[in-house]
C-alpha cells in the first residue's frame, strides 16, 4: 500500500515539473533537434504500408511513383526540381535542407531510424527516402535516331541496368531503350546503383525490332555484341547509329540478330581463365560506351 502512494506522488510531482515531457525528449534527440521547427509525429502505418508497397512495380505503376534513397539522392533530385510527393526522414536531415527545396516537396514526415528502417530496401538505411513522381513517357522517337543510342535486350539484373544508366550518362548518352521484358528502370535497386544518373538519362521501354526495322529503313548502323564480332578497338564506329546489348546469359535474342549490320566484340586476354568466361552486361556496356566515346569524328 505504501508503495502505491508513493508511485503516485512520484507521477504528480513529474507531472507538475514537466519532466515526462524532458523525458521523452532525452529518449528521442531527434525530436528535441526539431521541436523548433514543427511538431514530430510518428509515421502512419496507412503511410508506412503505402510507400513499402511501392516496393513492387505493380503498384509503381498504379500510382505513377516511385521510391528514391539516401541523402545525396534525395538532394539531387530536388535540385533538379522533380516532383518529391513525400519525403521522410530524419529530422536532422530536414533541418538540413534550405527553405527554397523544402517548399517544392508536397509532404514531409519526421521519422526515427527504426522507421526507416522499416520502409528502406536497403541494409543500412540513410537519414532520408522521398517518393517521387514518374516522369511523363517520352514518346519521341527522333531522339532515338538523332543520336547514338543504347537497345537492351532483356536485361533483368536491376544491378547491370543501374551500371548501364550510370554509363550512359558519364559517356553522353543520353537514350535508352529497352526490350518490355527487361527490368523496371524504376526497381529501387536500378535507382540505387544508377546513383542518380537516371536524372540525366532517358530510359523508355519500345518494341526493339520495330525501333531496328526503322533504323534499317534510315540505313542507320547498328552495332551489336556477338562472340564473332570484330574487336570493338579495331571496328570503325560512328557518331550515329544503335547499340544493342543482350540478355545476361542468353545474349541478344535470334529475332534481333539479323538486324545487326556491325558485329562488334571485347576481346580478353588471350585465352580464358576458370571463373572467369565473360564479362557481364553492365562492365561491356561501360566498355564499349567508352570505346565510342574517345573516338574523334
Amino acid at each position: 500500500m505504501t508503495y502505491s502512494w508513493f508511485y503516485i506522488f512520484l507521477i504528480i510531482v513529474l507531472n507538475e515539473m514537466n519532466w515526462l515531457n524532458k523525458l521523452c525528449l532525452f529518449l528521442r534527440p531527434e525530436i528535441r533537434a526539431d521541436q523548433n521547427n514543427y511538431k514530430p509525429y510518428m509515421l502512419s502505418k496507412n503511410r508506412a504500408k503505402f510507400i513499402i508497397s511501392l516496393q513492387k512495380k505493380k503498384t509503381r505503376d498504379e500510382e505513377n511513383l516511385f521510391v528514391i534513397e539516401g541523402d545525396k539522392l534525395v538532394k539531387e533530385f530536388l535540385i533538379a526540381n522533380r516532383t518529391i510527393r513525400i519525403l521522410a526522414a530524419k529530422p536532422e536531415f530536414i533541418n538540413s535542407l534550405p527553405e527554397e527545396l523544402k517548399s517544392r516537396i508536397e509532404e514531409i514526415e519526421s521519422i526515427n531510424y527504426e522507421e526507416l528502417k522499416q520502409l528502406s530496401t536497403l541494409k543500412t538505411p540513410h537519414n532520408a527516402l522521398a517518393v517521387v513522381q514518374k516522369p511523363d513517357p517520352v514518346t519521341n522517337t527522333e531522339e532515338i535516331f538523332d543520336h547514338l543510342a543504347v537497345l537492351l535486350d532483356c536485361v533483368q539484373d536491376p544491378g547491370n541496368l543501374g551500371t548501364i544508366i550510370r554509363a550512359a550518362a558519364w559517356f553522353g548518352i543520353k537514350t535508352i531503350v529497352c526490350s518490355g521484358d527487361s527490368v523496371d528502370v524504376f526497381n529501387p535497386k536500378v535507382i540505387q546503383s544508377s546513383m542518380g544518373a537516371i536524372l540525366h538519362v532517358n530510359v523508355q521501354y519500345a518494341d526493339l525490332k520495330e525501333l531496328l526495322m526503322e533504323a534499317q529503313k534510315r540505313k542507320l548502323p547498328v552495332f551489336g555484341t556477338v562472340p564473332d564480332g570484330e574487336s570493338v578497338y579495331k571496328h570503325k564506329l560512328g557518331p550515329e547509329g544503335l547499340v544493342i546489348l543482350g540478355n545476361e546469359s542468353k545474349g541478344i535474342s535470334n529475332d534481333l540478330v539479323p538486324y545487326i549490320t556491325d558485329r562488334i566484340f571485347i576481346p580478353g586476354a588471350g585465352s580464358s581463365k576458370p571463373g572467369i568466361e565473360s564479362l557481364n552486361v553492365g562492365m561491356a556496356a561501360s566498355i564499349i560506351f567508352s570505346e565510342f566515346s574517345r573516338r574523334e569524328w
